[in-house]
């Protein structure tokens, strides 16, 4: 619970300082609504072109993407540390100074940094929700309303879980390696749409490696009544928490990582 607190004050910290410049904020935010709003007309645009994706009309498209544009965006809002600050603090030597204090290195890395202009994304992803939901005329249940909400809370932990590779890779390599944004930006782009439209490498890669798939798609297909893969309705409560297990495996091998951490000697 003292974790939860700090952390808790941490972002509030955090998010007051970014408000400091009004301005600044404002139009950084705009730029954010911009950029996710040209990822939506994308998808519009491949709405407007085709009557439907396979099975998937234009409304479970727009519902697919709104999906991955919550999920993702909340947690590079909240998420923000591990891989803004952590490659920064290896490479300067700051980590040394954050292995000294009486908390654990992970709490910190997240408390150090946090990007409310990401809310602007979240509004972006969260309309595009609703108007999918509208389109698809999905009719809403307890079920189905718990359903979406731990898709987004697993998806969460999934995605900071693929965050850690990169944290883990730059102890080794100091320098972050871009070849971990292969599975993070782009499983986020990929993943928009449902995974039975790619190939089937592309398939095993966002259902085993990266499972996207399993944390959003399964839940997302039963919500809209086309079961993804033909499974069962209560897999969509069940294939969300290979979200929280791949986060568990990557944390500990984060921890046997600074284990082998070396100080920069800056």
């Amino acid at each position: 619970m003292n974790t939860l607190r700090l952390y808790r004050k941490s972002m509030a910290m955090l998010i007051r300082s970014h408000m400091q410049y009004p301005a600044s904020f404002l139009m950084q935010t705009l730029a954010q609504l911009v950029m996710e709003g040209g990822e939506m007309l994308a998808v519009i645009l491949l709405v407007d072109r085709f009557d439907h994706l396979n099975q998937w009309t234009p409304g479970n498209l727009y519902f697919f993407f709104g999906l991955m544009s919550v999920s993702f965006y909340i947690t590079e809002c909240f998420g923000r540390g591990i891989t803004g600050t952590f490659p920064s603090m290896v490479r300067s030597g700051q980590l040394d100074t954050v292995m000294l204090r009486p908390r654990g290195i992970l709490t910190q890395v997240l408390c150090a940094d946090a990007d409310p202009r990401r809310i602007a994304c979240i509004a972006v992803g969260t309309v595009s929700l609703v108007i999918g939901s509208r389109m698809s005329g999905i009719v809403w249940t307890v079920p189905k309303a718990l359903m979406l909400l731990e898709s987004i809370c697993c998806a969460f932990w999934l995605i900071l879980g693929l965050f850690m590779i990169e944290a883990i890779l730059c102890v080794y390599s100091v320098k972050s390696v871009e070849l971990a944004n292969a599975l993070t930006y782009g499983g986020r782009s990929a993943c928009q749409y449902p995974v039975d439209t790619y190939p089937r490498p592309l398939r095993v890669l966002f259902t085993v490696v990266a499972p996207f798939a399993l944390v959003m798609h399964v839940p997302a297909s039963h919500i809209l009544g086309k079961p993804l893969f033909g499974w069962p309705g209560w897999t969509g409560f069940v294939t969300p928490l290979a979200g929280l297990a791949l986060f568990g495996v990557m944390y500990t091998l984060f921890r046997m990582a600074m284990r082998h951490y070396r100080s920069t000697g800056s």
